[in-house]
């Protein structure tokens, strides 16, 4: 049997890499990546402590965030695509205004 300190530990090092992607990165694809990267890892907190403490709870809220990451992902890029198709690149310092 694993200890819970282990996931934990393993869900704070997956979110702190997850941060760094999302502040270091200029790209918005990774950034995206890193966002979900951080969602994971919570994910992975809650059903640590959901096994841990025998309820069921933890592991519903991980569904309900897996469900608003996917949605996250759908709009996420629907919108990478359209500002890509008007300003031919996808990095995130040419981004500052949304103007049409």
């Amino acid at each position: 049997m694993i200890p819970v300190s282990y996931y934990i530990g393993l869900s704070a090092i997956l979110f702190t890499i997850g941060a760094l992607g999302v502040l270091i990165r200029r790209n918005a694809i990774i950034i995206f990546m890193s966002v979900e990267l951080m969602l994971n890892a919570a994910n992975l907190a809650f059903v640590a402590f959901a096994r841990a403490f025998g309820m069921m709870e933890g592991q519903i809220f991980v569904f309900f965030v897996m469900a608003v990451a996917a949605a996250e992902v759908a709009v996420g890029l629907a919108l990478i695509v359209t500002i890509f198709h008007t300003k031919q690149s996808i990095d995130v310092d040419q981004m500052h205004s949304l103007k049409g």
